[in-house]
């Protein structure tokens, strides 16, 4: 199955794009987007129209800067509605990662002409997907090649993981070229040889098109390729922006969690008969379970949004300089923490929840066991023993993270 999303949405003018229209705006549309959420994931329903709202709404341009005509908000600001937008409805959050991720890698670009030209896009109302990650390759190893032809370059491989693809104009690609160094560079979702393919078949997460992508004798142009920042052997500027918006995720599915139960409770949920109460929101164990949830989603979204500030910090330096470096590291170390106790507290919520309301939970008209198949999924993009064990590495012998850009 190939497919790519329809831009329903209508575009939003340019003084309708600061962060307070977008603040103001964002809540309509995610409300209506929650409306169907669990129905969508019950019956495969893939959400090419809620996308299109979002990106229609000017949702996607959140980070694009001020001097390109963006909203330009803080990493604070925007991950609030990451998080209001994966409790609204956790595939679209992460199906849409990558296409947030480009704009922040874009914003690092040395390139202004390049800035220019991919930001006018993202204005526009196109949406960005990746194709980067390989099955099979032990620590990474990209198997996708570019080689010279006599008009350019082509490219040929099997990516898997291409979360977001399928609604996605154009495809972030990343391979390997003749001297074995790795490439970036931007294509048209529908430039001839490419095959997106619907295949992803996760226990969670199950609507973010994160399945196949092929290439075959596809041409890139030199205008297509990248230019960025990064220096070997540098930690990668942009890695704490994409882990914390796994754990944004992880706190909007203990969000969504928490209100399932708390509506599951006051409305459907049945006291046991040795509560000694006549109603559910009376017995102190749901008291107590539902009053734990809200503590850890609470905890979570604050170590959330604290990590963001400090990514917010690593702004405005001298490009790869010690301040910058010392930034950059003390990002990673916060958003490892926040990570790793956003995986806890979005497993733990999804947990409880069916503590709630007895046996009745079970039921498959609910839905709930998709909250857990959801945190359960997004945790597996990288084990959170490694968060934990980084950042005690550091504290007890001063140890950096790794620079694999999983941290």
């Amino acid at each position: 199955m190939t497919t790519t999303i329809e831009q329903t949405g209508t575009q939003t003018s340019d003084d309708e794009r600061d962060v307070d229209a977008l603040s103001r705006r964002a809540p309509r549309i995610l409300a209506s987007i929650a409306d169907g959420a669990a129905e969508r994931e019950s019956k495969r329903i893939m959400p090419q129209k809620e996308i299109a709202s979002i990106i229609g709404a000017g949702l996607g341009t959140w980070r694009v800067p001020a001097e390109y005509g963006g909203p330009d908000a803080t990493l604070a600001t925007f991950f609030e509605f990451v998080v209001e937008l994966a409790a609204a409805d956790a595939n679209i959050a992460q199906a849409l990662r990558s296409h947030f991720a480009f704009v922040e890698t874009l914003r690092r670009s040395p390139d202004s002409e390049q800035k220019q030209r991919w930001f006018a896009r993202v204005l526009a109302g196109d949406v960005f997907g990746l194709a980067s990650g390989e099955t099979g390759g032990v620590h990474g190893v990209v198997s996708t090649r570019l080689t010279a032809s006599e008009d350019g370059w082509v490219v040929d491989g099997t990516k898997f993981y291409s979360t977001g693809t399928l609604f996605a104009d154009w495809i972030v690609v990343r391979a390997v070229d003749p001297d074995d160094k790795p490439r970036s560079f931007v294509l048209p979702s529908d430039r001839a040889g490419i095959e997106r393919v619907d295949d992803w078949d996760g226990i969670g997460q199950r609507l973010t098109a994160s399945g196949t992508t092929i290439f075959e004798s596809v041409r890139v142009d030199d205008s297509d390729f990248l230019v960025q920042r990064d220096v070997e052997g540098a930690r990668p500027r942009q890695s704490p922006f994409f882990q914390l918006f796994l754990a944004a995720v992880e706190v909007g599915i203990a969000k969504n969690a928490l209100a399932d139960a708390i509506a599951y409770a006051r409305g459907k949920a049945r006291p046991i008969k040795h509560a000694g109460v006549a109603r559910s929101v009376d017995d102190p164990y749901v008291q107590h379970a539902v009053g734990e949830m809200a503590s850890r989603t609470y905890a979570a979204e604050a170590g959330v949004l604290r990590a963001a500030a400090a990514i917010d910090r690593t702004d405005g330096h001298e490009p790869h300089g010690q301040v910058e470096d010392a930034a950059v590291l003390a990002a990673s170390l916060e958003v490892s923490q926040a990570q790793f106790f956003a995986i806890e507290a979005a497993l733990k919520t999804s947990e409880l929840l069916f503590d709630v309301g007895g046996a009745s939970t079970a039921q498959r008209t609910h839905n709930f066991d998709r909250h857990w198949r959801n945190a359960r999924t997004v945790a597996n993009h990288n084990p959170r023993a490694y968060k934990a064990s980084v950042v005690g590495a550091y504290l007890l012998a001063d140890i950096e993270p790794p620079i694999t850009g999983f941290f």
